[in-house]
């Protein structure tokens, strides 16, 4: 009768003891899914951040991209008009004197042109790289000090 009664206690600490561990392993593995979660959520915003950044410099060079195009542009129907105007001057000029005053006219018009146009795209470089530095490495030291930040 003993032995039955202590066999009986002890079926029933292991099955106490089964039943406590089955408890923890689910606290357990609820716990990793959360850690889990939060893990996604800390690598979804690092992502998110990286995204903004790529975002942010993408914008810049289209945008640096877009004046520089919209200025060879301009810059050829500026040329073309005065090509066009410089070459009915010349053509219908009636003394030589005209013409020769027409040609300087048009080498200095043709030089400060190219100045003109070349001083707009060195400044479009010159703001993007301005840009660049001041907004675009300030946005990566901050990702950078978050990162470090997070767990």
């Amino acid at each position: 009768m003993l032995t039955d009664l202590a066999s009986w206690l002890l079926v029933a600490a292991g099955a106490t003891l089964s039943t406590l561990s089955l408890r923890q392993l689910e606290s357990s593995w609820r716990d990793l899914r959360r850690l889990r979660a939060h893990r996604r959520a800390a690598r979804s915003a690092i992502q998110k951040s990286r995204m903004d950044l790529l975002e942010v410099r993408n914008r810049a060079k289209l945008l640096e991209d877009t004046v520089a195009s919209g200025t060879q542009a301009v810059e050829k129907v500026h040329q073309a008009i005065s090509s066009t105007t410089f070459g009915l001057i010349d053509l219908l000029s009636r003394d030589d004197a005209t013409r020769a005053s027409a040609r300087r006219a048009r080498r200095n018009h043709d030089r400060k042109r190219r100045d003109l146009y070349q001083a707009v795209r060195t400044t479009n470089r010159a703001l993007h790289v301005l840009a660049e530095t001041l907004i675009l490495d300030r946005a990566e030291k901050r990702v950078i000090e978050k990162r470090k930040k997070a767990p």
